[in-house]
């Protein structure tokens, strides 16, 4: 067994990019208790190498569960001790959902797609 062998790691998909100073985590697949260790390491990762802004784009994700928004609302956090804006990309229900049910909404800067989050239009 190779390490992408692993439970959970063929449910996600994490990738990381610079765009101008900006880090783009991209995240694609299911985010739940088997895949959120390995968002939360991308994620504090990206948090401490960037200055600027981090957006996380979840437009590519089709399941949310509780561990997930446990690690968006770590990571939001982190990131306002480091005074560093977050934004999220997502448009979908299955992502919006949980969110909205759980209010927090309220606490992120949500954009429909990565163009309007990186120019915060």
């Amino acid at each position: 067994d190779s390490p992408a062998d692993a439970p959970g790691e063929q449910l996600i998909s994490v990738s990381t990019h610079s765009v101008g100073g900006t880090r783009v985590v991209a995240v694609a697949g299911e985010v739940d208790m088997g895949t959120t260790p390995r968002l939360r390491s991308a994620l504090q990762q990206e948090l401490r190498s960037t200055g600027s802004m981090l957006v996380v784009d979840l437009s590519e994700v089709h399941f949310l569960g509780s561990s997930g928004l446990a690690v968006l609302v770590e990571t939001k956090d982190a990131a306002g001790e480091r005074d560093i804006p977050l934004r999220l990309v997502c448009s979908s229900r299955e992502v919006l959902r949980p969110l909205e049910a759980t209010g927090l909404t309220e606490l992120f800067e949500i954009y429909p797609d990565r163009a309007a989050a990186l120019t915060g239009s």
